[in-house]
């Protein structure tokens, strides 16, 4: 097996372009694949309901190399992911999410906010937090930090982390496994409960595993493609 080349900061590098020469698929697996994957992904659901059963740790693990796959800004791949199995870590952060959870239901998110998360029968109890057997902690990081402290800006951050969490919740789901995103406001004490340098800032909380047996979901439907597709 090859070593695969490690990543160094490439900020005022020259260009230098590779041979891009991909494969082209014949028309009718690309609708065959396009076909299967459109089916797959509308089976995906927002599950808060954990099965405590572990789950193979390596799928996790490619789903977050496919996740770091992601375009992003010059490239810079402004991205972390924590990885959280250890049950007294995972208790840690759902006590202090529950704690700003409760502050928000209590008044701070204000009404409008509530009655739109009303249908989907949330609250300030958040027992995916602990239920599910691991958390992918997504950080991203606003700036590149050198071990001398030397900092370069990161470019279209939100962006870049935005589209890599989408990937991941794909790779999530085409493998078996379910997810939640989840994003307790403020998010601050995922930095120091996870020892994260100054540089990164927690963007989601995604815990992983297996719906409960009894698990429910919203009973939701989605906007069809003519709802959401403009051809011109």
């Amino acid at each position: 097996m090859s070593i695969p080349m490690q990543w160094t900061p490439t900020h005022g590098d020259p260009y230098r372009p590779v041979p891009y020469r991909p494969a082209r698929m014949p028309a009718a697996e690309s609708l065959a694949r396009a076909a299967e994957l459109r089916e797959r992904m509308d089976g995906r659901r927002t599950v808060r309901r954990f099965s405590p059963d572990p789950v193979p740790e390596q799928v996790v693990r490619d789903a977050i190399a496919c996740a770091a796959t992601a375009p992003s800004g010059a490239h810079q791949q402004p991205w972390t992911f924590v990885l959280v199995k250890d049950p007294a870590v995972r208790r840690r952060i759902r006590r202090a999410a529950e704690e700003e959870e409760r502050i928000s239901y209590d008044g701070r998110l204000g009404e409008e906010w509530l009655a739109a998360l009303r249908p989907l029968g949330t609250d300030e109890v958040k027992p995916h937090l602990t239920d599910a057997p691991a958390l992918i902690v997504v950080f991203q990081q606003r700036y590149w930090l050198g071990a001398g402290g030397e900092r370069r800006k990161h470019y279209y951050v939100d962006e870049s982390v935005g589209i890599a969490v989408g990937m991941l919740l794909s790779a999530l789901h085409l493998s078996g496994l379910a997810a939640l995103v989840h994003t307790p406001s403020p998010m601050r004490f995922l930095s120091e409960v996870l020892g994260r340098p100054v540089n990164e800032k927690a963007f989601a909380v995604i815990p992983v595993g297996y719906p409960a047996p009894d698990c429910e979901v919203p009973d939701l439907v989605r906007k069809s493609l003519d709802q959401v597709l403009v051809e011109i």
